[in-house]
């Protein structure tokens, strides 16, 4: 599979939020202006292009069986893979603190509109989902991994732009009231996510 192909794939077709619905609840929660979307956006695609090499590089060489060989022979038959969870968590909390940081102090008004969703990218499972699927993916270079979580970053990016451009034109609609809010950013997903499925080729 070559890179073009992986940005396009893991942009479009395994899109985290319109094919797995990873990631939900800070793409309902930043999703009512385009502003704060395009912010927490933009610092998913930094995460999952950092945080999805530097875990690739720890399961090459540190987590899977066989793994530690490079240390010496006496190594060869380790198996750290139960470590998985532990370390990808430790690496992206740590993206996301630095992210966290930046933000602060490029973009206060950002920062401020963000609010606890900016360090709760730590926990969005759309990041931990991008590490984990790349371990599933087995890529043979880390080239492929970083293009993979570049364009895992897009795909997200793409989908809470879009519901917030939407969630923003429907503001002047006439919109029964149970389904304002929430009820109509499920009902418009839901939609999406077929739409999706047009590069499935359905």
């Amino acid at each position: 599979m070559d890179y073009v192909s992986i940005l396009i794939r893991s942009a479009f077709v395994d899109n985290m939020i319109f094919a797995f619905f990873f990631g939900m609840c800070s793409y309902l929660a930043v999703s009512k202006t385009i502003k704060t979307a395009v912010g927490l956006g933009a610092a998913v695609i930094f995460v999952l292009t950092v945080t999805v090499p530097i875990n690739w590089l720890l399961d090459q060489y540190v987590l899977q069986p066989g793994a530690l060989s490079w240390l010496g022979a006496e190594y060869a038959e380790m198996d750290l893979s139960f470590l998985s969870f532990i370390l990808f968590i430790a690496v992206i909390a740590s993206i996301v603190q630095l992210v966290e940081m930046i933000v602060e102090k490029i973009s206060p008004a950002l920062y401020g509109a963000l609010g606890i969703f900016l360090p709760l990218i730590a926990v969005n499972c759309a990041i931990l989902g991008g590490a984990l699927f790349m371990q599933e993916k087995q890529f043979e270079n880390i080239g492929k991994a970083t293009t993979y979580g570049f364009g895992s970053g897009v795909g997200w990016f793409v989908a809470v732009v879009l519901i917030a451009a939407i969630r923003e034109k429907i503001r002047y609609s006439h919109v029964p009231a149970p389904l304002r809010g929430v009820g109509m950013a499920f009902i418009i997903t839901g939609l999406m996510g077929i739409a999706f499925l047009g590069f499935l080729g359905f």
